[in-house]
This record gives structure tokens, C-alpha cells and sequence, in this order.
């Protein structure tokens, strides 16, 4: 039996430190929800960032060579997750776009908007087993507003820049702005020629970068290790890196005391958060 990583809230106490935030609308307020998942509020809005809370891939692969064995606690039922304006998933992978966290947080948000790369509209269509012309699909070069936030499309590399047949990215990252903040989540991805000239110009604030690195051996695809993401939130001049993609699953993790290392070698401004842990910021 596995001790698993506890959570800095949980349950009941994350749900009301989320609405206790609200008092504060002239912050930015942040939540590391597990894995890629993050909770961003702004003035009261929401936008909830690649959540996976459930339990969908440990049971998929219990009995097979390639267990995936939780060893960090879920943060809250996603049924329980209200006051939602906006959900993304950066691309088709179950960590990123799990029916079992999505379909009771559409339940709990019915007037929820939902952020998708459109070349996988076809088949998050038949994942969620819902209506292909609900999703807000976007592209890499193209900007689209919702509920209040301006949404760009970037690439991401997972394990390369893979394309469909009309050209469009299959594996994205969003900068997201939400009033004076600039917000990056990378979605899973490696380093790619012309990364930093693309995220530069979009002053980014506050970077969430994968760290849990490359390796063939897991038979998965990688992400930017410690160094890496270190490096590149130092490159395109973040205001704030804070780490993900580590501490899920036993086989494929982390330790963020080394991205520590690397961000403090690299003088990058980081904060890593334990799941459920809030941060919280205010322009000057």
C-alpha cells in the first residue's frame, strides 16, 4: 500500500479557500489541482486548465505491464466543482481529457465553455459522447474570447508537432490573458525550434511547464525535464514558473527538487505547489 503525497487542502477545504479567494477579486488567484490541472480565478471567473481527477487511468491499467499507480491524493470530486466558465484540454490524452472528471463537471457547470485543439474535435466528440459543436476549437496562430478571457493557441510537442491533414495542431498549449496577467500553460510538450521566439513577445507572467521529462523506457510521451523548463521559463522571460505533470503516477514523475535546482541556477522565478495549494498574486 502506497502512502500517498497528502494534499495542501482537500474536499471541503479547497472548496472554500476557492470562494474565499473571491473576496480578493483584484488578485490572481491560482490552484496546482494535480498533475496538468490548474484552477485559475480572476475576478471571479474561472478557467479550469487540463483537469484529471479521477481514478480512469489506474483502473485501465491495473492488470497490465504498464500500471499506472496514483501516489498522490485527489484534490476534489469534479461534481463538486462549481462557478466554471471555462475548461480546457490541450490534447486527446486521457490525463488531459478524461470523460470521468469532464462529464460531472459539465453536469455541475451547464453554462461551462470548453477549449479544445479543433483537430481533435471529432474525437473528444466521441470520448464525451457529446455534441461535436460544443467545443471552442482553436489553432496555433489564432486568438478566440471566452467568457471574458483572450485565449491564444501555441504548439506544443508531444512527442513532435504533429499535425492532421488540414494542418492543424493535434497537441497545443493556450497563453491565456485574463486582465493584465498572461498566463501560459504549456500542455505536454518537449522542446521545439522557435519556442521561445513564439512565447516572448506575449510577456508571460505565469508559465505552467511540464518537468517530468522524456524517457523511452515508460513507453509514453515525454515532456521538458527540470533543466529544460528552468531554461525556458528563464528565456522567454517569466514572470513565475510553476511546474507540473509530476507526482501522479508512480511510473512517470518527478522530483521538483530538481527543477529547484535548475530554477535557482538559472535565477528563474518559480513557486512549486503542492496539489490543492493556492497562489496568489497582484500587479502592481
Amino acid at each position: 500500500m502506497i502512502n500517498l503525497i497528502p494534499a495542501s487542502q482537500k474536499d471541503q477545504s479547497l472548496l472554500t479557500d476557492i470562494e474565499a479567494a473571491r473576496s480578493e477579486a483584484h488578485r490572481l488567484h491560482i490552484w496546482w489541482l494535480g498533475q496538468s490541472g490548474f484552477l485559475l480565478q480572476w475576478q471571479g471567473r474561472q478557467v479550469l486548465f487540463d483537469p484529471y481527477l479521477s481514478d480512469s487511468l489506474t483502473v485501465k491499467y491495473a492488470n497490465t505491464d504498464k500500471p499506472h499507480v496514483r501516489i498522490s491524493e485527489r484534490v476534489v470530486d469534479p461534481a463538486r466543482l462549481v462557478g466554471i466558465d471555462v475548461v480546457t484540454s490541450s490534447h486527446n490524452h486521457t490525463d488531459h481529457l478524461d470523460a470521468e472528471t469532464l462529464l460531472p463537471l459539465f453536469r455541475a457547470n451547464p453554462n461551462v465553455q470548453f477549449v479544445i485543439p479543433e483537430a481533435n474535435r471529432a474525437f473528444v466528440a466521441g470520448r464525451l459522447q457529446g455534441d461535436p459543436a460544443f467545443p471552442v476549437g482553436l489553432n496555433d496562430g489564432e486568438t478566440v474570447e471566452v467568457a471574458g478571457f483572450t485565449f491564444h493557441g501555441v504548439p506544443a510537442a508531444h512527442n513532435e508537432l504533429e499535425r492532421d491533414a488540414q494542418g492543424r495542431c493535434k497537441f497545443m498549449g493556450f497563453v491565456v490573458q485574463a486582465g493584465p496577467w498572461t498566463v501560459y500553460h504549456s500542455g505536454d510538450t518537449l522542446w521545439y525550434d522557435g519556442m521561445v521566439e513564439l512565447l516572448k513577445p506575449f510577456a508571460v507572467d505565469v508559465a505552467f511547464l511540464p518537468i517530468n521529462g522524456n524517457k523511452p523506457e515508460r513507453r509514453v510521451a515525454g515532456n521538458l525535464n527540470p533543466e529544460e523548463a528552468a531554461r525556458l521559463g528563464r528565456e522567454i522571460g517569466a514572470r513565475l514558473v510553476i511546474p507540473h505533470h509530476y507526482h501522479l503516477f508512480e511510473f512517470n514523475t518527478e522530483d521538483p527538487a530538481n527543477f529547484v535546482r535548475e530554477a535557482e541556477r538559472y535565477q528563474t522565478p518559480f513557486q512549486v505547489l503542492r496539489p490543492g495549494e493556492r497562489w496568489s498574486g497582484k500587479k502592481d
